[in-house]
């Protein structure tokens, strides 16, 4: 990277601008537009998401709080309250949407050849879940989710090798968890792991039939029969390795195929828990595993809650709030291909709180880490959140 450039505009040299303005061209983004540019609100907004602006007002105050940096920031544009509040009502909030599955499909290229959690598993594993996002009803009346009460879910499929989402769904509060498995493009030989929230028969037995797998924790309620089980080790957390059908009318009709149940004990939380799999061959214990990875899922929702600006919002609107969600998932994704690029080692929180410190300062990116002496200070402490297992490679 330059060294005559600001650590901002290192990081925006890791945007394709030919492929932004393709995308710009597509929505017409920046037609009858004078001072302000799709280009200049995503700088701008990303601006805000790594320094953690408050408002647009502050937004405004600290960009032109250095002036003469901006042009060579990229920001052509007057980065006004106005022009911010303006943009992020009108312009559509899809091109930043697909800006983002540009920066993702790089990230996960660049984390294809990473460790997986587990030697005897070649296959993609993806975590599902979904997070939600209180607002004020009153403030956001199109965010239906109770009646006092707004939110919006952002539902999300995370390859668990990386860390990377390779699919989030933004609805309002009331959509239910189990509807976005009817819109998932699912990969065949792939493992998609679930909490009891998606167990639905009829959709697992689509996941089935498209030659994938899942791992889901059952109901309790759950009725099944037990054909025959398969020894396990009574040292380990196994209890039992099952195959059999389910009972009933309904759940045997909407999934009629052999099914897997592993019961294990977890000693930390003096509980049991069953898991179901479509797939009859793995180790009962790779199935716990896949189970037990499904927290790094959660582990994202956290860091983005608590790191990047996504739970107070610049506007009101629909459209301002995808526009702030899906921007803020294109800094996230983008520190995430920094740290590969650069063979950084320390963690995305501190990869992120230090650049949120040193983006007008004119220093190349990686000697901000050479000698990662952020490891051993206060900013990558205990309590913070850590996507990546570095002992492991991933």
């Amino acid at each position: 990277m330059n060294e005559g450039k600001s650590v901002f505009s290192q990081i925006t040299n890791l945007y394709s601008r030919y492929s932004f303005n393709k995308i710009v061209s597509k929505y017409k983004g920046d037609f009858n537009t004078r001072a302000f540019s799709c280009w200049d609100q995503f700088l701008s907004m990303s601006f805000a998401q790594i320094t953690y602006r408050a408002s647009l007002r502050d937004i405004e105050v600290c960009l032109n709080a250095q002036p003469n940096r901006l042009y060579h920031m990229g920001i052509k544009g007057n980065p006004t309250r106005t022009n911010l509040a303006n943009a992020n009502q009108s312009r559509d909030w899809r091109i930043y949407f697909e800006f983002a599955q540009i920066l993702i499909a790089r990230a996960r290229k660049l984390y294809q050849d990473d460790k997986s959690f587990s030697e005897e598993l070649d296959n993609t594993v993806y975590a599902l879940d979904a997070t939600t996002i209180d607002l004020c009803l009153s403030v956001f009346p199109w965010a239906k989710f109770r009646k006092t009460k707004g939110a919006v879910k952002l539902h999300t499929l995370l390859d668990i090798k990386g860390s990377i989402p390779s699919f989030i769904k933004i609805t309002d509060g009331s959509v239910h968890d189990v509807n976005i498995l009817d819109q998932l493009v699912l990969e065949p030989g792939s493992f998609y792991v679930m909490d009891r929230g998606y167990l639905d028969f009829k959709r697992l037995y689509q996941i089935h039939k498209h030659l994938c797998y899942f791992v889901i924790r059952a109901k309790k309620n759950m009725k099944f029969k037990r054909l025959y089980s398969m020894p396990v080790d009574p040292t380990t957390k196994l209890r039992s390795d099952q195959i059999g059908v389910f009972e009933g009318f309904y759940s045997r009709k909407d999934y009629p195929e052999k099914i897997r149940r592993v019961r294990i004990y977890d000693a930390k939380t003096d509980k049991y828990l069953v898991f179901l799999s479509n797939n009859l061959k793995i180790p009962a214990s790779l199935i716990a595993d896949l189970y037990k990875n499904r927290w790094k899922i959660e582990l994202f929702f956290k860091w983005i809650k608590q790191h990047l600006r996504i739970k107070q919002f610049y506007g009101t609107s629909f459209n301002a709030v995808r526009t702030q969600i899906w921007i803020a998932i294109c800094v996230y994704v983008t520190v995430a291909i920094l740290k590969k690029t650069c063979n950084i080692s320390v963690s995305l929180y501190t990869i992120l709180q230090v650049l949120s410190v040193t983006v007008f300062e004119k220093v190349p990116i990686y000697q901000l880490f050479e000698n990662e002496i952020y490891s051993s200070t206060n900013l990558d402490s205990s309590n913070q959140l850590s996507l990546f297992d570095y002992s492991t490679g991933h």
